[in-house]
């Protein structure tokens, strides 16, 4: 093929590309995260793998490759090129690929049964280009529990991360046949992982004051209708939830414990779980105009309790 009709062709493919990244963008301009390439760093925060295994090369499945370790910014979520500076190497290897120049393997991360670049971007920005189905890859896997569906959405991703981590916390403490309650959900990972604790650190102190240890059982509902109820009814009578729309109850149970703990060890035990979820709600207030005039009655009242001694807060 002459190079002059190559030259024409590869620059009439990133063009293509290029307009596919624009109009992908204009379709999430409202929520321009969701058009965005994953982040490996994003990823592993949410997997924690524990250790890397070589793989070595691999034929691997173009629609599992997601992200990118370095270049996220540079590709949308499809691979597609955002910038015209891309243009020459893009076109470089788009010219190879024409010729039938075989290209060595691009490199890749594996981590919960997807894939994210470590070194070829342009590669496989090209092979979406042209609908390719697999490409070589040199692969290094972080072995993780968890097996992610293709998805070309960190909310999506951060979804099923969600989803596992609940089936697992539900399956293991049986949680859902003990308390009658199936919606204990999290926006962020590894709170699962803090409501166990709490549950054991209040079977710790049952165990205190009875002979003989109490079933695991007994101590999770007893955690749950003496630690967990009173704190979301607290905030759901307080309407909390305005305030951080995006939350689940049990993500502010998580927020409002560990506030009132501060509280309690500043202030001393005397702090009521009442007293504290009223001053997280005059601290996080939204800044609404209609908010900033609570807030001015919030703060006097909040300093009248201050001279009283009763609590302290770091309203100003």
């Amino acid at each position: 093929m002459p190079q002059p009709l190559i030259s024409s062709i590869t620059d009439d493919d990133f063009h293509k590309a290029r307009n596919k990244a624009f109009f992908n963008e204009i379709q999430h301009i409202l929520e321009p995260d969701e058009a965005s390439l994953i982040s490996f760093t994003d990823i592993k925060h949410l997997l924690k793998p524990k250790n890397e295994i070589y793989k070595g090369v691999e034929i691997v499945p173009i629609n599992k490759i997601v992200g990118s370790e370095g270049r996220y910014k540079d590709f949308d979520n499809h691979f597609f090129p955002k910038s015209n500076f891309l243009k020459a190497r893009w076109e470089r290897v788009d010219s190879a690929v024409l010729q039938n120049i075989t290209l060595p393997p691009i490199s890749l991360y594996e981590a919960g049964g997807l894939y994210f670049v470590r070194d070829g971007n342009h590669r496989v920005s090209v092979a979406k280009m042209k609908g390719q189905d697999f490409i070589d890859a040199e692969v290094v896997s972080l072995q993780s529990e968890i097996i992610l569906r293709p998805s070309t959405s960190k909310k999506d991703l951060l979804k099923q991360v969600l989803h596992y981590e609940k089936r697992i916390f539900y399956t293991e403490t049986n949680f859902g046949d003990i308390t009658d309650y199936w919606c204990l959900d999290f926006t962020t990972p590894g709170q699962y992982d803090v409501i166990y604790n709490h549950i054991l650190t209040h079977r710790y102190y049952i165990n205190m004051d009875v002979e003989g240890e109490i079933p695991f059982e007994d101590a999770v509902m007893s955690w749950f209708t003496k630690v967990y109820k009173p704190v979301v009814d607290a905030i759901a009578a307080n309407r909390i939830l305005k305030i951080f729309p995006k939350r689940t109850l049990a993500d502010m149970y998580i927020y409002v414990i560990k506030y009132w703990d501060e509280l309690k060890m500043r202030f001393g035990n005397n702090v009521s779980l009442e007293d504290a979820v009223k001053n997280f709600k005059v601290l996080h207030r939204s800044q609404t105009l209609i908010g900033k005039i609570k807030n001015l009655f919030a703060k006097k009242k909040m300093k009248e309790l201050c001279a009283e001694g009763q609590i302290v807060t770091d309203v100003q």
